[in-house]
């Protein structure tokens, strides 16, 4: 099959979908991407550069319709350009709608089947914006919501099949679009990701490697932010370590913005919160350790006697389905997008997200009574298994959803 994959930053979600397509050698793949620094053998990448950008002085509320109609247009002269020069001309095209990439798509090929990526609908109640009362509403926020979905509107009439990867995910969009989407999360690679009771992790500043044996608590997030609770795990610390004085705790993330508002501390949030807690917190166990390559970021969750994910209502991170799968304990957020996967209790642990005094509580309690927490890593990764599995669960249905669209001469077999 010849396979158009388009998303801004590549691999984006199809990391592992991309893997397996090129495992089986006998596809055509080209991936239309803002990026000019991966090289993945086996896909032929071809970059795009948007032809305009909105400015100061566009109009604030016009601005994610401006740049997504110029990255739409960008991505398929493009697009026109490779089945010009290299006769390239998909069957089926996948990519992401959040950037506008896929709006103008029909216009140029109007018999190519596209299934796009419906991330995240903004919307003024019920997800990040104004769920956090510590971080500032504009009056006019409701707007700036309603202005920003102009793009997923556009693009579910541009796409034959649109796809979401949790129910919370897809409810978060009309129910106009939902007939016309299919819900089923990216895949995790549950053969690759597992426990690992002997692993062992060496830090620069302390003499011995940490082990299972260690009172070792993780938290993990592309940028320390509010969005995903950084905040609420710091001001558990103070009682945390002082109740449990072996107890060291690892925080992996930059100090940049993903999702939420940018804050105007040089140090970012973790600045803003090292000032606030002061010296109620023992510093030295807590290790901030930035960003991790993946391999060091599996081992210091599996070494780990809990992890933390106290998000806001917001995208489901990888991170923390990849944690249950190496069969952490997790405790996360009691919120709608964590209750989809966590049943607390059973294969997870949920606390009010405004409450760190009672996250502070959990943690203290899992290390104090390991065996009464001794099931949930099992389970946890049970349910990953059953629900996630990346070659079991996931990639059946995508390749189901993707061979209805192609004439059945072109549909890609499960092979593994």
């Amino acid at each position: 099959m010849k396979i158009l994959f388009v998303h801004q930053n590549i691999p984006g979600q199809y990391r592992e979908l991309l893997g397996f397509l090129i495992a089986q050698n006998k596809h055509t793949i080209y991936f239309l991407t803002q990026r000019d620094d991966v090289k993945i053998k086996g896909i032929n990448i071809r970059i795009y550069k948007p032809i305009h950008t909105s400015t100061e002085e566009s109009f604030k509320l016009s601005r994610t319709y401006e740049d997504g109609v110029a990255h739409g247009f960008s991505v398929v002269e493009a697009a026109k350009k490779i089945e010009e020069d290299e006769g390239f001309l998909p069957d089926i095209i996948i990519g992401h709608t959040g950037w506008g990439e896929l709006t103008f798509f029909k216009d140029l090929w109007p018999d190519v089947p596209i299934i796009g990526f419906f991330e995240y609908f903004y919307r003024a109640t019920g997800g990040i914006v104004g769920f956090d009362p510590e971080e500032r509403v504009s009056p006019q926020a409701a707007y700036f919501a309603r202005a920003r979905n102009a793009l997923p509107y556009m693009n579910i009439d541009s796409v034959d099949l649109g796809h979401s990867p949790t129910k919370w995910q897809q409810d978060r969009f009309p129910k106009s679009f939902h007939s016309k989407m299919y819900v089923c999360h990216d895949g995790i690679r549950t053969d690759k990701l597992k426990p690992n009771p002997k692993v062992s992790v060496t830090l620069g500043r302390l003499p011995e490697p940490l082990t299972r044996d260690d009172e070792i608590i993780t938290y993990v997030a592309r940028n320390l932010e509010r969005a995903r609770g950084f905040h609420v795990v710091m001001r558990a610390l103070p009682k945390l370590l002082s109740e449990r004085p072996n107890a060291r705790v690892i925080v992996v993330g930059g100090t940049e913005s993903s999702y939420g508002q940018e804050v105007e501390h040089q140090g970012g949030l973790r600045g803003i919160m090292e000032e606030e807690l002061g010296e109620t917190v023992d510093w030295d166990r807590v290790h901030f350790l930035g960003r991790v390559p993946y391999n060091g970021l599996c081992d210091l969750i599996r070494v780990g006697r809990c992890h933390l994910y106290m998000s806001q209502p917001f995208v489901l991170s990888w991170s923390m389905l990849e944690a249950m799968a190496m069969g952490a304990t997790v405790i996360g957020s009691d919120l709608e997008p964590t209750r989809e996967v966590i049943e607390h209790g059973k294969n997870g642990l949920l606390v009010d997200y405004f409450k760190p005094e009672a996250l502070a509580d959990q943690i203290i309690d899992i290390l104090a009574n390991p065996d009464a927490y001794a099931h949930i890593g099992p389970n946890a990764r049970e349910h990953v298994v059953k629900n996630y599995d990346f070659a079991t669960v996931c990639l059946p249905e995508h390749l189901r959803q993707i061979n209805a669209l192609v004439p059945k001469s072109k549909a890609i077999k499960l092979e593994i």
